[in-house]
Formats: C-alpha cells, structure tokens, sequence
C-alpha cells in the first residue's frame, strides 16, 4: 500500500476515534500530496519516494515554526506544531544517528575514492541517495566535511 494509500485510511481511523490534532495533520498531507500529484509534469502519480520527501519537508517545517514559536513565547503554539510533527514523522523512516551516519558517509568515501574537499559533491551525491528519508542533509554534509578535511 502506498503512502497516499495510508494517510487515506489513516484519516478515516482518525475521524472514527475522534482525534483532531491527527485528523488535522493528516488532512494537511493529502492536499499537499494532491497538489504533488496534479503539479504540471507529475502524469497525476506520486510515488513513496516523492511522498517521503514531502513528508520531510512538512516535518522541518513543523519543527522550524514551533522553535520560532518557542522564542517569541507562544509555548502553546510550539506545542500544537510538534504534536503535528509527531503524527508527520510515525510515516517516516527511522531516523540514522550520527555514528551511524559516519559510518555509511566513511563508506562512501572510501567507495568513490573521494581525497578530499574537491571531492566533496561526489560524496555528497552518493551519501545523499544512500541516506534518503533516514537522514537529514545538513547533518551529512557537516559528517563529509569533517572526514573529508581530517
């Protein structure tokens, strides 16, 4: 069953048990998937791997505005946007922790043969298909940077 799939289902369970932060959240996904699928170019399909990544996006974004609600004080606010970011990240893959990020990325470069900061976009490219849905970008780029200069 695809992502698409499952949020649908997934609405329909949360209206039956009443679940408002859920059923909100989840809604959000669907029009943002639906926009995804009737995009110019999208032959109306949206695959997992499109869905993940839009669901990535949605969860950053979530964790970004409750910081900025956490700094202007509005605790109420921050709170509302991570109980959304909680329902976005259960259909994301487990997260990869640093070790184990360095791990792949140590991997990586020694696969492609990288020598070092020229080589940088090479290892990047690799780790970044490897790492896809597991792990957050900028956390990569800082592990291949620090490999890559040692």
């Amino acid at each position: 069953m695809s992502l698409f799939d499952t949020v649908n289902d997934d609405i329909k369970s949360a209206m039956k048990a009443r679940d408002k932060v859920k059923l909100m959240t989840l809604r959000n996904i669907k029009k943002v998937f639906l926009e995804a699928k009737t995009a110019p170019g999208a032959n109306d399909t949206l695959d997992d791997s499109q869905a993940l990544k839009i669901l990535q996006k949605l969860a950053k974004q979530g964790r970004e505005s409750a910081a900025t609600y956490t700094q202007a004080g509005r605790t109420d606010l921050a709170a509302e946007e991570m109980a959304q970011v909680d329902v976005i990240e259960a259909y994301l893959p487990k997260q990869l922790s640093e070790a184990e990020i360095e791990t792949e990325v140590k991997k990586v470069i020694a696969a492609t043969g990288a020598q070092g900061m020229k080589d940088m976009g090479k290892v990047m490219g690799t780790a970044n298909k490897q790492m896809a849905g597991k792990a957050d970008g900028k956390v990569i780029a800082t592990i291949v940077k620090r490999l890559l200069q040692a």
